[in-house]
């Protein structure tokens, strides 16, 4: 008759999700300590999946789980799965993580907020309906770049169309431009209710939400005054330092 393995028994239990109902964790850094059940509240989130069954996380120096993850927004994550308590600040961080985690009862209750439900079913559905919007962010920001070069500010020409009679318009408004036509970068139309503000403002916004300082002004022509003004033309600036 053989002798069990003890060593063979250690490390299968040491290999699985620990008896205490009390589990601790390091999420980048940030130290918590919570109950199993709470990580497990969810049964088809990620963290249920990462504390069911075999462990699927390292651990660091202190024997603590590691999440190799910004946890600077963790806690409300926890405090959600604890108590259904939303957050009142950083709604689009917590929503990030709450993606990451697929938690999916937080997800539906912070995109219900006023704050993401402005940014996900107001804003982002009518930028949608404005042509080429993203990629006209990306080649406002790469003209500003190079036209900084030894200069504190650096302008760049947007022409905001709002219907499809302003756009009938485009090739004489164009033309009466006292500026460089080759930069200029152009908006619209869309069908849609938002107003040429409304768009100038969702501009503003997310060239600001990659770091940069920009504002907005009405670009006015000199004209005689015999020739039509064209009120379509706004100037984007950039300020470097």
């Amino acid at each position: 008759m053989s002798l069990p393995d003890y060593k063979t028994s250690e490390k299968h239990s040491s290999s699985a999700v620990p008896h205490s109902p009390v589990v601790k964790l390091n999420v980048g850094g940030h130290l918590f300590s919570t109950f199993l059940s709470t990580l497990r509240k969810h049964p088809d989130s990620k963290l249920a999946e990462l504390f069911s069954g075999q462990p699927k996380l390292r651990t660091d120096a202190d024997g603590r789980h590691f999440i190799d993850r910004d946890g600077s927004h963790f806690g409300a994550v926890l405090d959600f799965l604890r108590s259904d308590w939303l957050p009142t600040e950083n709604i689009q961080e917590v929503h990030r993580e709450a993606v990451y985690y697929n938690i999916k009862p937080l997800i539906k209750r912070l995109e219900e907020t006023p704050q993401l439900f402005g940014e996900l079913v107001g804003r982002q559905q009518f930028l949608s309906r404005v042509p080429h919007y993203k990629e006209n962010i990306e080649v406002l920001i790469r003209i500003a770049r190079a036209e900084a070069i030894a200069a504190r500010h650096s302008t760049i020409m947007i022409c905001v169309l709002r219907t499809e009679e302003d756009l009938g318009f485009y090739d004489n408004a164009i033309n009466s431009l006292e500026a460089d036509k080759e930069s200029v970068v152009t908006f619209g139309p869309w069908k849609a209710a938002p107003s040429v503000q409304d768009l100038l403002d969702c501009v503003k916004m997310d060239i600001e939400s990659q770091g940069y300082r920009v504002s907005v002004q009405q670009h006015s022509n000199t004209k005689s005054f015999l020739s039509r003004s064209y009120d379509y033309f706004y100037k984007l600036i950039f300020t470097w330092w």
